[in-house]
Formats: C-alpha cells, sequence, structure tokens
C-alpha cells in the first residue's frame, strides 16, 4: 500500500514499521511555539506485541496496510484463545487474550463481530456502538431510594457490570454503550 503522512493516521490505523505489522494505539499532533510541528504516537506489532513509541516530523510517512473488515461469529474461549468462525464459510479465526484485553466484557456467544485483518494476522475487534445485555445478577431497589438518577450495580451475562437504574432487574435487556460501559436503555426485543 503507499506512504501515508504521519498527521493523517489516527488511532485504530495499520501501519508497516520495521518490516512489522503495527496498530496505532496513540496519535498526537504536537506544535509548540517556535519549533517545527510533530506526531509523537504509539504503534503495538501485531506479531510481538511490543509497543513503540516514536516521534516523527510533521514530514514523515509510514507505509500504510490494508485493513480488511469481515464479519465473525464469536463461538467459544479455550486454552488456545477466543474462536470466532465466518458466518459463510465457517473458517475458525483464533484471536489471542492479548488482543481482547479490552473487548472480553462484551463477547457473547453467537454475536457478530467484526474483525480488522492484515496480512492475515486479526488486528483488531470492532464493537458496535451499544451491545443489547441481559441483566444476570442485580440487587433489588430499595423502596423510597428514589431520589435524582439513583443507580444500582448490576452483572451482565458476560461479566460486566453496568449500574443500572432502580427498576431494572434480574433477566431484563439493556442498552450498553460499549465505548464506556454505560447503561443507555432498556432493549426493544
Amino acid at each position: 500500500m503507499a506512504s501515508v503522512n504521519v498527521i493523517n493516521l489516527r488511532k485504530g490505523h495499520a501501519v508497516r514499521h520495521n518490516n512489522e505489522v503495527c496498530l496505532v494505539i496513540e496519535h498526537e499532533l504536537k506544535t509548540p511555539p517556535r519549533m517545527a510541528s510533530y506526531v509523537q504516537m504509539s504503534i503495538r506489532s501485531v506479531a510481538s506485541k511490543k509497543v513503540s513509541n516514536l516521534r516523527l516530523t510533521s514530514n514523515d510517512s509510514l507505509e500504510g496496510v490494508h485493513l480488511e473488515k469481515i464479519g465473525h461469529e464469536y463461538s467459544y474461549k479455550d486454552t488456545e484463545g477466543y474462536h470466532f468462525l465466518h458466518p459463510e464459510t465457517y473458517d475458525d479465526m483464533v484471536v489471542y487474550e492479548d488482543l481482547i484485553e479490552g473487548v472480553k466484557d462484551y463477547l457473547i456467544e453467537g454475536q457478530l463481530y467484526t474483525l480488522m485483518i492484515a496480512d492475515g494476522l486479526v488486528v483488531s475487534i470492532e464493537l458496535p456502538l451499544t451491545m443489547v445485555m441481559t441483566v444476570a445478577e442485580s440487587s433489588e431497589g430499595v423502596k423510597g431510594d428514589s431520589a435524582n438518577n439513583v443507580y444500582k450495580p448490576a452483572t451482565m451475562e458476560t461479566g460486566l457490570n453496568v449500574n443500572v437504574p432502580l427498576f431494572i432487574n434480574q433477566g431484563e435487556r439493556i442498552l450498553v454503550k460499549t465505548e464506556d460501559g454505560t447503561y443507555q436503555g432498556r432493549s426493544n426485543d
């Protein structure tokens, strides 16, 4: 793929650095007074998982890597990793624990997720903005505890802890914002 100016890179983009496919995990353009602007960024190698901090001038370029976005269904977890199946070909993709870190509380068996693939390797998993989850455990709301916007802790089917309003009970399906794990409302299904 063609070279990409470092100013145009963003978190989640894939680049080739030292002949390795890397994922941009942090990116910041800095413009100090009376000095040339530069880009401070952190990249993580997909193969070795090593994180590198780079400081590049605003004129520098890195080779961009084409990311394929392919929908896969989460199937199960074992000692090898997390298994995702392609819904049409049933090809099994194994995603290792370190790539799942911020995502594993949102993995529900049978749910479709978008895998970002570069050079045949899974680079990251893209979550939807909100997900429908079932409340597995929740304490009962106390009568009289109805001051403004009172929340109680609830545990979802995946083990994720979410603060929900008092009227939400065990077994109900709710919308959870995947960006920060907050309650968004009741599910319509």
